[in-house]
């Protein structure tokens, strides 16, 4: 067992990539050498950013791909078991971005904080710089059925069976 404080949070959580499935490609614009521009941090828990959701793009999802589904999640978070920062399910199979707005009939989920869409990072003053797993998932059901206040990890567990593809990139924010 670690040293109490220090070891908090610092656990390793499963990723709930399924072994074996199909990689594509995801990037994102509104990162700069895999940073988060200050428009896109929190604007609570102590940050003045803008709170603007990321705009991705992905290419190279695998065939049979029915829906898309999008994560952001700190596994660095002094929580215990991480924090969900953001998640958008029912992305329609002809999407390649996710943009300002969401497509028609994309749900935006809630995050580990118990509000309904986006929440960037803000991780505690002088703590290690936390990693922000960005993941968009391919999934082989064209919808998950769930309503947006369902709660991260439910929505995480819903996708688990469904995963037929990932693309994953991670950025870095510290204070």
């Amino acid at each position: 067992m670690g040293s109490g404080a220090t070891d908090f949070g610092r656990i390793s959580v499963r990723s709930g990539i399924p072994v074996g499935v199909q990689r594509f490609a995801v990037g994102s614009l509104d990162l700069s050498n895999g940073r988060f521009a200050q428009e896109h941090w929190a604007n609570s828990f102590g940050c003045e950013g803008g709170n603007r959701p990321l705009r991705l793009e992905w290419r190279g999802a695998p065939a049979g791909t029915k829906s898309f589904a999008v994560t952001m999640f700190d596994p660095d978070a002094p929580t215990g078991s991480g924090f969900w920062h953001w998640l958008v399910w029912d992305v329609p199979a002809g999407a390649t971005a996710l943009g300002t707005t969401l497509p028609s009939g994309a749900v935006d989920g809630a995050n580990a904080a118990g509000a309904q869409g986006y929440l960037g990072p803000c991780p505690p003053v002088g703590d290690r710089a936390h990693r922000y797993r960005i993941t968009v998932y391919a999934l082989d059901t064209p919808s998950l059925g769930l309503p947006a206040a369902t709660p991260p990890a439910v929505t995480a567990f819903a996708m688990g069976g469904h995963v037929i593809g990932y693309a994953q990139t991670t950025a870095v924010a510290a204070r």
